[in-house]
């Protein structure tokens, strides 16, 4: 599959700045769409959000409940739309391999793996039209997401938000990074073979 062209990421960027000139209700509709559809990430507005906001704790916290449960509403319409829609619109939209990955994670883990791709990068959106396909419980899928979710901006929140100037100075610190690296590597390689391992799991 080719790159996307320039207009798409044009028109990305364009949706950004102008969710951000909306303030929290922008930060609203771009993280409800994204749990439904669009590609960008809450992050894209949730990080210079904090950054701006260091040091008043109240909109740290209202930045932090508004993208988490714009986030989880998202995904509920989204649980919808698997349930009613149906796997032969995913076989069409949605890389095979994904909803592969996502179906077995559900099936293996139920609660913890919706708290596992709400609280990672692991495409929340599609996560919630599989769990719609197979008619997962809709409470107990609400509140692993809002858990997995609550805890991801959370942890945004609490880096950035109160300790960002602790954290930027820690950062200065060579020491710190070759920390931060033999940890990544350390959770980022069984991470990965387990994820390339729902793949390859029978059915």
């Amino acid at each position: 599959m080719g790159l996307l062209p320039s207009s798409f990421w044009s028109a990305v960027d364009s949706f950004v700045e102008w969710a951000a000139d909306l303030g929290l209700p922008g930060l609203a509709i771009l993280s409800f769409t994204e749990a439904i559809a669009q590609p960008v990430p809450p992050e894209a507005l949730t990080l210079p959000m904090f950054i701006a906001e260091q040091g008043n704790p109240l909109m740290i916290f209202l930045i932090w409940a508004v993208v988490t449960l714009t986030s989880v509403g998202g995904a509920m319409v989204g649980w919808w739309l698997g349930k009613v829609l149906g796997r032969p619109v995913a076989d069409r939209f949605i890389n095979p391999k994904h909803v592969t990955r996502l179906d077995r994670l559900i099936l293996r883990y139920g609660d913890t793996g919706i708290f596992i791709a709400a609280v990672s990068p692991i495409p929340y959106k599609v996560l919630a039209w599989v769990a719609g396909m197979g008619e997962m419980d809709y409470r107990r899928f609400i509140i692993a997401g809002l858990w997995g979710r609550g805890l991801r901006f959370g942890i945004q929140a609490l880096a950035i938000g109160i300790w960002g100037e602790e954290l930027l100075s820690a950062l200065r610190s060579p020491l710190i990074w070759v920390v931060l690296c033999l940890a990544s590597i350390a959770i980022l390689i069984p991470a990965k073979k387990w994820w390339d391992g729902l793949l390859d799991e029978e059915e």
